[in-house]
């Protein structure tokens, strides 16, 4: 049976519906391993079939070619064709409209939340996903590494951030996993600054936190250093240290079997005893996949048991209001039972330009 064959069967099977109704791209992509802006993915007991309209359905048919995927050019009225005569459709509620269920509902169909079944496949990384993120991780890192000797004074922090993704897009990149945040001096205090018109000085902290896609799968890594040494960031260099230790730690410490909050109290653990934890002001990480943001969750009430398989990011933080921030990210997996990075071309240690 084809991959994206036994997804739709797993999925299928957990959800406990007659038939499934996917349209979010997304669900759509892990499903069939097409993606488009538009289309529905209808799964059956027996099959999974996918509905584009004349936009996709050459490249979905070229594509798809053999995976076991049906394609069927239409739009809504094809998909909905496709249920008649089931009762129960599996939709997942997160990604489902208001308008779209009182369709459903107003044309006979009860509705099932098949979200939890998608959130138990997709949690678990299959070796395939785990080797799409790791390319696109190398990619992330070495576009980083091309990057530092591009840096200038008086650069912006949106020229160097279109640097950085033109340097990921021209080593094999299809995208960005998200906004590249490049934020210079106290704007990095803000975890999730703006990029934006601030010019780059001598001296100034740079926290950078970007990633790409691989096939739809993310990478997400953050870099923090030093723009030349002014001899004015004797704080700077302490607390990066402690955040440093708290981000190995995690990779020394963190097993299979510890919930998302043990994991998250490791590093926070570390970072209480520099009285910093007080500035750590978001949780230790998430999971990657084909979206930046998955589960597992780690934080601080995560209850969810993390197992082999499983991506996620180890990113503690110490932001400072008007001073600094400083956070130092990679994105890691659950091997035989240990924290495995998939960074190791770039620099953890602090990087001073």
């Amino acid at each position: 049976m084809d991959m994206f064959s036994e997804r739709a069967k797993k999925i299928f099977d957990m959800a406990g519906a007659d038939a499934l109704l996917v349209e979010t791209d997304f669900l759509r992509r892990y499903l069939t391993g097409f993606l488009s802006t538009d289309g529905y993915a209808v799964v059956e007991k027996d099959k999974c079939t996918l509905v584009v309209d004349s936009r996709y359905f050459e490249a979905a048919e070229k594509q798809l070619a053999g995976s076991g995927v049906k394609i069927v050019e239409g739009v809504y009225a094809k998909a909905e064709e496709l249920l008649s005569g089931y009762h129960t459709i599996g939709v997942p509620y997160p990604f489902l409209s208001l308008a779209n269920a009182n369709r459903l509902t107003e044309n006979g169909f009860a509705l099932k939340d098949c979200m939890p079944a998608f959130k138990s496949a997709m949690t678990v990384k299959s070796a395939h996903e785990i080797a799409l993120i790791q390319k696109a991780c190398v990619i992330a890192e070495e576009a980083f590494i091309k990057l530092l000797p591009e840096i200038k004074e008086g650069m912006t922090e949106s020229a160097v951030a279109a640097l950085l993704e033109y340097n990921m897009r021209s080593l094999g990149a299809e995208g960005v996993s998200f906004d590249t945040i490049v934020a210079f001096g106290a704007n990095g205090s803000v975890p999730h600054h703006e990029t934006g018109k601030t010019k780059l000085k001598f001296g100034d902290p740079v926290l950078i936190d970007f990633g790409c896609k691989v096939e739809g799968y993310c990478s997400d890594i953050t870099r923090t250093f030093l723009f030349g040494d002014d001899k004015k960031h004797e704080k700077f260099k302490t607390v990066y240290a402690e955040v440093l230790k708290a981000h190995e730690l995690v990779k020394e410490n963190l097993r299979a079997g510890m919930t998302g909050r043990e994991a998250d109290d490791i590093a926070r653990s570390h970072l209480k005893k520099s009285d910093l934890a007080q500035y750590f002001t978001h949780s230790l990480g998430h999971g990657v996949g084909l979206q930046i943001h998955e589960y597992p969750l780690l934080t601080p009430r995560g209850e969810e048991v993390l197992k082999d398989g499983m991506v996620f990011s180890d990113e503690p933080g110490v932001y400072l209001k008007g001073e600094f921030g400083i956070r130092i990210e990679d994105t890691v997996r659950l091997e035989e039972g240990k924290a495995v990075s998939f960074m190791g071309k770039t620099e953890r240690n602090l990087i001073i330009l």
